[in-house]
């Protein structure tokens, strides 16, 4: 089912969300790819409708997607539109990612040790936090068919331990909304729509998204699989997707993540 997505129907969808974000401390997670551009839009023009302001972070790494010109260039553009961008530098090269043996994981861990070490400069008080990231459709499909092919074709009595964690960190991804157990909230405000109808918008609206593809972008598997499901022309229904992980991939209950520490869940999960 192809679904377009445009503000209106989002809003509608977000309404009982985004009337009680008015006094939260929010922090938008920024990367300036097409999913954080349009919800940054999203979250843009709700704030100004429901009446609550939010923060922009951007990790720019890997270092070479991030030149001083694109980070003008888009950052221009959102200035004019009353947000403010604030750019973390995660690292002076690519250096140490270009050596490792997976560059992809090795990327992941240093956001989540940065992500970990920011927020409590960031919070004062964690019931007020409310985390926006910008999964869509097309990730958490990925992740289902990854774990497909791992409980199939994988040696079971290997790395046990790793799999679990991959599966655990996977799957609280499926859902759209998390309220933890210290009191803040994590949000996925895209996580029901299609990449390729985020792209369309994208395109229609103007937003300026990173011109410079990730080197390493190729060795990652969901990102294969975006390119298949784009060639053949799928497109996925999130509840459709949900239901298949509940009973095909035993899809763990909501309250399994939402009981997870928080310096846990930040470093090892999130």
């Amino acid at each position: 089912m192809n679904s377009e997505i445009d503000y209106t129907y989002w809003k509608t969808e977000h309404k009982p969300i985004l009337e009680r974000l008015t006094d939260k401390k929010i922090i938008m997670l920024f990367s300036g790819g097409k999913d954080s551009s349009l919800c940054m839009d999203f979250i843009s023009r709700a704030g100004e409708e429901f009446g609550f302001d939010f923060e922009a972070h951007a990790g720019a790494f890997p270092v070479h997607r991030y030149p001083d010109t694109e980070k003008k260039r888009i950052e221009s553009y959102w200035t004019k539109r009353g947000v403010n961008i604030t750019w973390h530098k995660l690292a002076e090269t690519d250096d140490d990612i270009e050596k490792a043996v997976n560059p992809c994981l090795l990327c992941q861990k240093q956001r989540k040790k940065v992500l970990k070490t920011l927020l409590p400069k960031l919070v004062g008080n964690w019931e007020k936090l409310v985390l926006i990231v910008s999964y869509s459709m097309w990730d958490i499909v990925s992740y289902a068919i990854e774990h497909i092919l791992g409980d199939i074709f994988s040696n079971s009595g290997k790395r046990e331990d790793i799999k679990n964690n991959r599966f655990i960190e996977t799957s609280q991804r499926f859902y759209p909304l998390l309220k933890m157990k210290e009191g803040y909230t994590v949000l996925r405000p895209l996580i029901k729509y299609n990449s390729n109808d985020i792209l369309k918008l994208i395109r229609q609206t103007g937003i300026p998204i990173l011109s410079t593809p990730c080197k390493f972008g190729d060795l990652r598997p969901k990102r294969i699989l975006e390119k298949y499901y784009e060639k053949m022309g799928i497109c996925f229904e999130y509840n459709h997707v949900f239901d298949f992980a509940k009973k095909s991939l035993n899809l763990p209950d909501i309250s399994l993540f939402t009981s997870i520490e928080k310096e846990e869940y930040l470093l090892n999960v999130f």
